[in-house]
C-alpha cells in the first residue's frame, strides 16, 4: 500500500501510470491545494487556515503531542523535518546503552523493527501471500495430505493457502504487462542518461527539462522522448527523474519476484538481517536505531504532511504547528510483517504518542491476534490510530484489508481507529472527487481526506514532491487529530474520532463522481464511506470547542 501504480490500456498497449486519474487538467493545481476552502475557494481543501484563524480568535494555546509515524523511515536531516523529530530525552544518544530501559538501546528519535543489530536494515520483503504459500506448501501439497483430519483452524487455513495458491498463478497477459513496463523503463533510462550528462546535473524536472536546450542531435532526441513519456505517463511536472526511475525499478523488482514466487519464495532478508524468534512475541527486544533506512522516500513525504515546519519560510507547512514524530520503521518495498506492526504500536503508546499514523496496509494477516491486542492495548492507554484505506479500489464491505478496526480476538470494533479514502477536486480531475484508486465503503471506511498531488517532503535536504494515495489521505487526517488532540488536551481519542467523523465537509450531491475504479459508474459520494465526507479542520476545531474547551 506504501505506493500506488494503475495499468491502463493505451492504443492497444498496457502503460504504467503514477497519476492514475481521470483528464488531468492543464492548469496549475496549487501545492497546498488540500489545505484549501470549500467555500472561500472553491476546492474540496480541509478549510486549514480558516482553522487556524479561529483558534486565535479563541486565544487557544497547543500543547505539544507526540505522533508516532509507523512508515518505512524518515530523512532526519531534511529541513522541514529535522526541527520537528521526536527526541527521547531519557537516551543519551550514541553511547550504546538502554538509558531508559526500555529494551532499545539509543532510541533518541524512534525505532526500527526492520533493522539488526550489527546497524543493517531490511530494504525488500516478499508479500505476505508468498510467505504464507511457502510456510505451508509442503504440509498442504503433500500428495497424502488429507483434508478429512483436519480441525476447524486448520480447514479455514487450508481454504485461505489455496486461494493464494489460485491467486499465484499470473496470466500471460500480466506477464506481457511488465514486459511493456521493463520496455518503457529502458526507454526512460536511456534518454535520461544522455539528458544528465547533456545537463551535466543528476536530477532535474520537466520543469526544469522544458526549459534546456540540447546542443547534439543525440540530445534533442533524448528531450523529446523522454517529454512524450512524462505525457504519456502523467507524470507532475515537479517529479525528479531519480524518483521516477526508483518508482519503476520498485515496480518491476517488485512483480518478477511475484511471478516466480510460487516456484521459490523471494529472498526474505528479515530473517537474515533482523535475526529473532519471529513467532516469539516474547522476542521483543530487536531492531536498531536507523530510522531512516534504506527506503525513506514514503515515511519522509507522510510526516511532512502532518507536521512539516509551519511558517518557517522554506519548503511546505504541515497540517498541524505542536507535533513532535516519533518515526517506527516497520513498512519495507513489500508487505509489512505483523509482528513488527504490532510490536511498534505497543512502542508508539508506551512512549508518549497520542496518535498513530498507519500509511500501509495488505490483504493477508496470519498473526492478526497480535495486531488485534495491539490495537486494543493503545485504545486502552487512550491513543488515536488512523489507517489508510488502500490503494486498490476495493469495497472494504466486501473485500478485507490489513489492519482493520475488527478485533477479531476480541470480537468487538475498535472505538478509536479511523479507516480514511482517498478524494480529489475537479481542479485536478473533472470526472470524479472521490480518487480513482481509493478503497471505499459504507461501513468500514469512515471518512476521506485529499490524496491527489499532495505536495510533501521527501529525501534530500531540500526536496519535495507530490504523491497520490490513501497514505497521504491519513496524514491528513492524522494532522487535524493532532490539531485537537494539541489545542483541546481535555479531549479523549474517541471524542476526537467522533468530532472528526460530525465535523466532515459533505460536498454537493451534484459534484460530479465516479465509483473508484469503474469509470462509467457514477455514484453519490456519501455512498463511499460511513460519513459520507471530507475531514474538515475548521469544522472539526469548532466542534471541539463546544466539546472540549476545559
Amino acid at each position: 500500500m506504501k505506493m500506488r501504480f494503475t495499468l491502463v490500456t493505451i492504443i492497444g498497449s498496457t502503460l504504467l501510470l503514477f497519476s492514475g486519474m481521470h483528464q488531468l487538467h492543464a492548469q496549475v493545481v496549487p501545492k497546498n491545494w488540500q489545505a484549501l476552502d470549500p467555500s472561500a475557494d472553491k476546492v474540496l481543501g480541509i478549510s486549514l487556515q480558516k482553522a487556524y484563524d479561529y483558534l486565535g480568535s479563541k486565544n487557544k494555546k497547543a500543547t505539544p503531542i507526540i505522533v508516532a509515524v509507523l512508515d518505512s523511515g524518515i530523512d532526519t536531516t531534511h529541513e522541514d523535518l529535522k526541527n520537528i523529530l521526536w527526541t527521547n530525552t531519557k537516551e543519551i544518544p550514541g553511547n550504546g546503552i538502554d538509558d531508559d530501559k526500555n529494551g532499545y538501546i539509543d532510541d533518541v528519535h524512534g525505532w526500527n523493527f526492520l533493522g539488526g543489530k550489527n546497524g543493517q536494515s531490511v530494504k525488500r520483503a516478499p508479500d505476505e501471500r508468498s510467505r504464507i504459500y511457502h510456510k505451508y506448501k509442503a504440509k498442504f501439497s503433500n500428495p497424502s495430505f488429507d483434508t478429512n483430519t483436519l480441525s476447524n483452524a486448520d480447514k479455514a487455513l487450508y481454504t485461505t493457502w489455496k486461494k493464494i495458491e489460485t491467486e499465484l498463478n499470473f496470466s500471460d497477459e500480466e506477464k506481457d504487462q511488465l514486459k511493456y513496463v521493463e520496455m518503457l523503463a529502458s526507454a526512460f533510462k536511456k534518454h535520461d542518461k544522455v539528458l544528465r550528462q547533456e545537463m551535466n546535473v543528476a536530477s532535474y524536472n520537466r520543469e526544469t527539462l522544458t526549459k534546456f536546450v540540447p546542443t547534439t542531435i543525440i540530445g534533442k532526441e533524448a528531450k523529446l522522448g523522454l517529454l512524450s513519456l512524462h505525457r504519456l505517463m502523467q507524470l507532475d511536472e515537479g517529479e525528479l527523474n531519480t524518483y521516477t526511475i526508483a518508482q519503476i525499478d520498485e515496480y518491476i523488482e517488485g512483480k518478477t519476484a511475484a511471478f516466480g514466487a510460487k516456484e521459490k519464495l523471494p529472498n526474505d532478508e528479515r530473517t537474515l538481517i533482523v535475526r529473532d524468534n519471529y513467532y516469539n512475541f516474547l522476542d521483543a527486544y530487536y531492531g536498531n536505531n536507523d530510522i531512516m533506512g534504506p527506503t525513506p522516500n514514503h515515511g519522509t513525504h507522510v510526516s511532512g504532511i502532518i507536521a512539516a515546519s509551519r511558517n518557517n519560510g522554506t519548503g511546505i507547512d504541515g497540517v498541524a504547528d505542536a507535533v513532535k514524530i516519533m518515526m517506527v520503521r516497520v513498512v519495507p518495498d513489500g508487505d509489512e510483517y505483523d509482528k513488527d506492526v504490532a510490536l511498534a504500536i505497543k512502542y508508539a503508546v508506551d512512549n508518549g504518542a497520542k496518535i498513530i499514523n498507519m500509511s500501509f496496509g495488505k490483504a493477508y494477516s496470519p498473526e492478526k491476534y497480535w495486531v488485534d491486542s495491539a490495537v486494543a492495548y493503545a485504545e486502552q492507554k487512550d491513543v488515536l490510530l488512523v489507517h489508510s484505506a488502500g490503494n486498490e479500489n476495493y469495497n472494504l464491505d466486501s473485500i478485507t484489508v490489513f489492519p482493520n478496526a475488527n478485533l477479531a480476538a476480541y470480537k468487538k470494533q475498535a472505538s478509536s481507529f479511523i479507516t480514511v479514502g482517498a478524494s480529489s477536486d475537479t481542479l485536478i480531475t473533472d470526472a470524479s472527487i472521490a480518487a480513482d484508486f481509493s478503497n471505499y465503503g459504507k461501513q468500514n471506511v469512515d471518512l476521506f481526506a485529499p490524496g491527489v498531488k499532495i505536495y510533501s517532503t521527501l529525501p534530500g535536504t531540500n526536496v519535495y514532491g507530490n504523491q497520490d494515495g490513501t497514505s497521504m489521505a491519513t496524514p491528513i487526517v492524522t494532522g487535524v487529530a493532532a490539531i485537537l488532540r494539541s489545542y483541546y488536551p481535555s479531549l479523549s481519542a474517541k471524542q476526537v474520532k467522533t468530532i472528526l467523523e460530525k465535523s466532515v465537509y459533505v460536498p454537493a450531491a451534484s459534484a460530479p463522481c465516479l465509483l473508484p475504479g469503474n469509470s462509467s459508474i457514477s455514484t453519490p459520494f456519501s455512498r463511499l464511506s460511513k460519513t459520507g465526507g471530507i475531514v474538515n479542520a475548521y469544522n472539526a476545531v469548532v466542534l471541539a470547542n463546544s466539546t472540549g474547551n476545559k
